[in-house]
């Protein structure tokens, strides 16, 4: 209905702009109500062009109202506090509702509005150095519940995982394991500052000894020898674990050393798609950095730009000119010594991305790499894209509370909950949904305690348990041997006339327009919070009517009502990548 009161009000503006009350029109911005004695819908338009038509903005919209075509699906147009155009739905528009919501089932609120768009949606790409903590559980619940809600307007979606198989983080995990290799084959010696230290390392490492005995192990003083002091001893733990890099490489040779880092990488990315795939987070693809180099696309990427005159040579090393493209600084992509940065890895990424025929990017990245997002945009630009092409949202780290106190998490230290922690303390579905409560860019304090009650104040169990009222009550039907007849309701949804059950149906009403809304804006939390209050709505008509009575004409209107209300918290619950159960 809200577009065809778009339409009206379009013809309108066309009727003034004829009469010459107005020179052009503008943008309609047509909201719900959120008082039903105001009507259904609400538009602001008479206050937008009262400087055009120089008049005051009640007079603009008596002049739009006098004009508006009519429509049988709207009972009265209204005229309230400045200007204010307040429209009030014919009965029969309203209810509509129900039967679409019934006979659509799963369908409903979905659309192909956005068909035909082949998008990518990169997110969490967390260095294979460690498992999933906390902190990447709300990129990963975010990502895949974008993805879910622009399927679900049209959108070719493919979910993407970048995985950062190369570069000096991946030396040092390499480094880790196999000094803790050594560790358990009794070489004694300081473990580095800045290697990896979680048990996890020791397991990687135990499945070395299990597989390849002693046969990897050398001595500390050929291990340490002339090697930097770490900073306990005053020196530079940076240096230190670099060295301790090349003497692994030097010592184990080529071969071995390649054994012991896919040894760490194949762990890891394993564990890693496990805890993805039980948190429901499924992609369609897995890109590895290395092929990058390995297929020439980093050449081909900084030949490119060279090509166009964006890459200069500087002391030795090549540098991007992104200030050309409005960075604040260029970029080196290729080091004085030869080697490729992770900046020309990702210019080679975004390039072979556009390449395989995506239209947009959506790069899901933690808040921490704001100041990566000009370099990039940068990059595209000076590839022939457009950078308008590449959208960048930046998630905010969750902090993980437990009794009142913030949980302190260290990767390196290995001091961290996981993901998979967080999903057996609290569920897969506490996790899912908390994690989409707040805009992403928000600071979010995850409350364990809260996620785990069975409360009203845990929003994901109130939603849930609305949806098993429901269920609740069709069994009880059931029991009592009654029928419910869906047809009989159809013909009798005029009887719904209480006020819990009118702003029922206006909020199932609203259900489309939320998640559309949601699902352009990259916004879960807008469906979010219409399904808290779609739940609340549906609790309070629960205590205050009674719906297995003995009119059966009253009675079947009823439970369409609530078999639509139950089948939009199914829909919205699926989209979040939350379980709609039947029984609590």
């Amino acid at each position: 209905m809200k577009d065809t009161i778009e339409s009206l009000l379009s013809r309108a503006l066309e009727q003034l702009i004829t009469d010459g009350l107005i020179e052009t029109a503008v943008a309609l911005q047509i909201t719900r109500t959120k008082d039903a004695a105001h009507g259904d819908f609400t538009c602001n338009v008479a206050m937008m062009l009262a400087k055009q038509a120089g008049r005051p903005p009640r007079e603009v919209a008596q002049a739009i109202v006098d004009v508006l075509p009519e429509d049988e699906g709207i009972e009265k147009v209204d005229i309230a506090g400045p200007g204010f155009i307040n429209f009030f739905l014919a009965q029969e528009n309203t209810l509509a509702i129900i039967n679409d919501i019934l006979e659509q089932g799963e369908r409903f609120g979905t659309s192909h509005t956005a068909a035909g768009e082949k998008v990518q949606i990169e997110f969490v790409s967390a260095n294979p150095t460690g498992p999933l903590h906390v902190g990447h559980g709300r990129g990963a619940a975010y990502g895949a519940t974008v993805a879910s809600l622009m399927r679900a307007v049209g959108y070719d979606v493919d979910c993407e995982y970048y995985v950062n198989d190369a570069g000096r983080q991946m030396n040092i995990l390499a480094a880790s394991v196999w000094l803790r290799y050594l560790e358990l084959n009794g070489i004694a010696f300081d473990f580095p500052v800045n290697a990896y230290k979680g048990d996890y390392i020791y397991d990687i490492a135990r499945g070395l000894q299990n597989e390849h005995k002693d046969t990897l192990v050398f001595p500390a003083d050929e291990v340490f020898s002339d090697i930097p002091a770490d900073e306990p001893q005053g020196g530079d733990k940076e240096a230190h674990i670099d060295a301790l890099i090349e003497r692994s490489k030097a010592l184990l040779g080529e071969n071995n050393y390649r054994l012991v880092f896919n040894a760490a990488l194949q762990s890891i990315l394993a564990d890693i798609r496990q805890d993805l795939e039980e948190f429901g987070v499924i992609y369609d693809n897995w890109y590895s950095e290395q092929t990058l180099a390995d297929r020439g696309l980093i050449s081909k990427a900084i030949e490119q730009l060279q090509a166009a005159g964006h890459v200069v040579e500087r002391n030795g090393a090549l540098w991007f000119l992104s200030t050309k493209f409005g960075d604040e600084k260029d970029r080196v992509v290729i080091r004085d010594n030869g080697q490729a940065t992770y900046f020309a890895s990702d210019i080679a990424y975004h390039m072979d991305k556009f390449e395989r025929g995506y239209q947009r990017l959506i790069n899901i990245w933690g808040a921490d790499h704001h100041g990566y997002v000009a370099r990039v945009k940068a990059a595209i630009g000076a590839l022939g894209e457009n950078p308008d092409n590449l959208d960048i949202l930046l998630v905010q780290f969750a902090n993980l509370y437990r009794g009142g106190e913030r949980v302190q998490m260290s990767t390196r230290s290995g001091s961290f909950v996981t993901l998979r922690e967080l999903r057996e303390e609290v569920g897969t579905d506490a996790a899912r949904f908390f994690y989409v409560m707040r805009k992403c860019e928000q600071h979010m304090d995850f409350d364990l305690d809260l996620a785990k009650s069975q409360s009203n104040d845990n929003p994901v169990y109130y939603i849930q348990y609305a949806h098993a009222r429901i269920c609740s009550v069709m069994r009880q039907l059931n029991e009592k041997q009654l029928t419910h007849s869906i047809e009989n309701g159809r013909e009798h949804h005029g009887l719904l006339t209480e006020k819990h059950e009118t702003e029922l149906i206006s909020k199932l009403d609203a259900y489309k327009d939320t998640m559309h809304k949601a699902a352009f804006n990259a916004e879960p939390h807008l469906l979010v919070h219409y399904l808290r209050e779609l739940a609340n709505l549906l609790h309070t008509y629960y205590n205050a009517h009674q719906f297995i009575i003995d009119d059966a004409n009253l009675r079947d209107a009823r439970l369409n009502l609530i078999n639509a209300t139950r089948q939009v918290l199914h829909n919205g619950l699926l989209l979040l990548g939350v379980s709609a159960p039947e029984t609590m």
